[in-house]
């Protein structure tokens, strides 16, 4: 295929989407940014379509980001994407894949039926089914199931009282209703994000945090660094991802006295903790993947 029609789908001016587009439009000549937000679907005409484009006409559509936050509404702008792949166009990653990460529960279900090891976790609608899982655990993160970066996620221990810890998780489930709790590990300031590129592991990052802070999100002001996992560690991680098929991802994995653990599978997976973290270029490694996918 000569100069295939690419378009990357994101958020216009952020740093990961511009440089996907603009590594893309090197090769191709041109790569226009779509947010999901002004794209419209025509069922009469079968269109997809946004500032004037129609996207089912584009040969690839590459997905740095459906939206800046996960919500519940974020799975509709996925699954506008899958009218473009019923017109044969190849979206990277497959719609259906990214659709099972958005859910933090989805993502866990899978990981936990396919026996990957993940952080005890406990989700309910019940309170008091809440606060033994907590008090049983001595600390639990209490996380919304749909967030990125730690966002809307609070450390609850045990050491607080039953209606202290009632107050707070009734409160979490008015915008929350589904109790999503896991056992907070102790991670030694420290976690990684390891990068798989069509299934091939591509290097790793760590995230380090700062003083002062629970979790290591760059969001909480965790630093990059250079990290080397060894062999269990990418096995295990490559064993979580390959249940996913994504095209690209990070999964983020913590060492443990009882051996690597797995958080989550990324539906998107981070460029900066590539290029800051190990000097990796992923934006370029995944352009070139997508003309080769599409040659």
């Amino acid at each position: 295929m000569t100069n295939p029609r690419i378009a990357v789908i994101g958020v216009p001016g952020k740093w990961s989407t511009e440089v996907l587009a603009e590594r893309i439009a090197a090769k191709t000549g041109a790569c226009p940014v779509i947010d999901m937000a002004e794209v419209t679907f025509q069922s009469s005409a079968g269109a997809l379509t946004a500032h004037g484009l129609n996207l089912n006409e584009f040969d690839g559509l590459v997905v740095k980001k459906i939206s800046q936050q996960y919500s519940p509404s974020t799975l509709d702008r996925l699954e506008l994407l899958r009218v473009a792949e019923a017109q044969g166009v190849r979206v990277f990653s497959p719609a259906s894949s990214m659709l099972r990460l958005i859910d933090r529960l989805s993502c866990t279900v899978t990981l936990q039926n396919h026996s990957i090891p993940m952080p005890d976790t406990c989700v309910t609608e019940s309170i008091s089914d809440a606060i033994a899982f907590i008090q049983g655990a001595g600390e639990a993160v209490l996380k919304p199931l749909f967030s990125t970066k730690a966002r809307g996620m609070t450390v609850l221990d045990a050491s607080e009282s039953d209606d202290q810890l009632s107050v707070a998780l009734t409160s979490f489930q008015q915008d929350n209703p589904v109790l999503y709790l896991q056992r907070k590990i102790a991670l030694s300031g420290r976690d990684m994000g390891l990068m798989f590129l069509g299934g091939e592991y591509l290097g790793a990052y760590a995230r380090v945090a700062q003083t002062g802070a629970w979790n290591t999100t760059i969001h909480s002001g965790g630093k990059y660094e250079a990290v080397d996992p060894d062999a269990s560690v990418i096995a295990m991680a490559s064993r979580a991802q390959e249940l996913f098929q994504m095209d690209f991802t990070t999964v983020d994995v913590a060492e443990t006295d009882d051996g690597p653990i797995c958080f989550e599978v990324s539906a998107f997976g981070g460029f900066r903790g590539g290029l800051e973290g190990t000097g990796i270029d992923v934006a370029e490694h995944y352009a070139q993947y997508v003309l080769e996918s599409l040659s």
